[in-house]
């Protein structure tokens, strides 16, 4: 059997030619691409040259040898064959175009909004927005760009008017089995335009204190105080209740209590506050309060009521003013720290005097008043009584000396 090798020169031919100048084209937009990444920072055109250099880089090569599919004698069923897996090849970079200009869109918005600055309030609002809406977007992409490529194939049209005769069934069997899917995927909607939640909001979560660290299309990450991190589905935010300390302003008041003596001097305790808070750079300098708020027969609750901007810089500055109002009242004022008022006696001194005799009691000062007062002459009287009624003595007996 002999080769045709003017049948050979020309397949190969144009399908060289589309080769090298697809090698050509995506070396040089590689090329493009990290130029434009060196520069993305400042220039506009740098940054979009750079989203679009890498799709374009792998459609362009298959744009090519479709073109040069067209100058080839080969069979048109197999030429049809190649072009249709061309086409679902150029329909996936389309589809990775489209994605990859939606996530260059957020990146824009979130560089215009940074959360690094003092009110982030609207930043933080604008960024939880759009990263939220933004996953939905790509998803909606990859997903309608997946199914468009799987419907060119006539087997899957097969498929999918088969299950269209029996859409009732397969809609409830996928209903119930994607309801995390699609809960999750509401849930993220009405986050990003209600905004229960937003980036770096303080919240307290199933009784943890963190940050909203990242929200994704399914699940939220909160960054705990210790640096923990507790995911959370989207829909816990939806249909539980939790506080957040940031939803409206990051300021906060915060309470530091004492529990001192009765004696306590308020108006120095409440002069020594303003001291402290003015000279601490975290008071916000709105609230700076000293409150009795409960007294026992023991001590009196002091609150020491301070504000601050947020929920971090509260917290240091409670713990300075406690801190520092308690070095101010063991130098100054020592009696007003509460103390326990107890006779401590010597256990030893105790049982020395225990063993000594108790002295008889001075006949003095145990005399009857008036009447009742015994003179010289009744004890005179009483003793010739006593003598006259003792019985006489008894001779001796006569056997016993014997």
């Amino acid at each position: 059997m002999t080769l045709d090798w003017h049948y050979l020169a020309a397949v190969a031919w144009p399908l060289a030619a589309a080769l090298l100048l697809g090698l050509i084209v995506h070396w040089a937009l590689r090329a493009l691409r990290r130029t434009a990444r060196r520069h993305a920072q400042d220039h506009l055109r740098a940054r979009i040259a750079q989203v679009v250099a890498t799709p374009a880089a792998v459609a362009l090569p298959l744009l090519f040898l479709a073109i040069a599919l067209n100058s080839t004698p080969l069979d048109p069923d197999l030429v049809r064959s190649l072009r249709h897996g061309l086409g679902i090849g150029g329909m996936l970079c389309l589809t990775w175009l489209l994605a990859r200009v939606v996530g260059a869109v957020e990146a824009r918005i979130l560089r215009e909004h940074p959360v690094d600055v003092e009110d982030n309030l609207a930043a933080r609002r604008i960024q939880t927005q759009t990263r939220v809406i933004s996953r939905v977007v790509q998803g909606t992409v990859i997903l309608v760009g997946v199914a468009l490529a799987l419907i060119t194939f006539p087997q899957v049209r097969q498929v999918g008017a088969a299950l269209l005769a029996s859409a009732g069934i397969i809609g409830l069997v996928a209903g119930i089995a994607a309801q995390p899917v699609f809960g999750n995927l509401i849930a993220g909607l009405q986050i990003a335009l209600a905004q229960p939640i937003r980036l770096d909001d303080v919240v307290i979560v199933e009784g943890e204190w963190g940050r909203i660290e990242e929200i994704t299309s399914t699940y939220v990450v909160v960054r705990i105080w210790d640096e923990r991190r507790l995911v959370v589905p989207l829909q816990w935010f939806i249909s539980n209740p939790f506080q957040n300390w940031t939803r409206t302003s990051a300021q906060l008041l915060g309470t530091a209590f004492l529990w001192l003596d009765h004696r306590a001097p308020i108006a120095a305790i409440r002069a020594e506050l303003q001291r402290l808070c003015e000279a601490d750079p975290r008071w916000d300098r709105r609230v700076c309060v000293t409150q009795v708020t409960e007294t026992d027969k023991h001590t009196i609750e002091v609150r020491l009521l301070v504000s601050a901007r947020n929920s971090g810089e509260l917290f240091d500055l409670r713990c300075a003013v406690r801190e520092g109002m308690l070095a101010f009242l063991a130098a100054h004022h020592p009696e007003a720290l509460p103390r326990l008022r107890n006779d401590v006696e010597d256990v030893g001194a105790h049982r020395t005097r225990a063993a000594q005799p108790t002295p008889a009691p001075d006949h003095a000062d145990t005399r009857s008043p008036g009447a009742e007062t015994v003179t010289a002459a009744d004890r005179e009287g009483e003793a010739a009584r006593e003598a006259a009624a003792a019985p006489p003595p008894s001779s001796p007996d006569p056997g016993a000396t014997a």
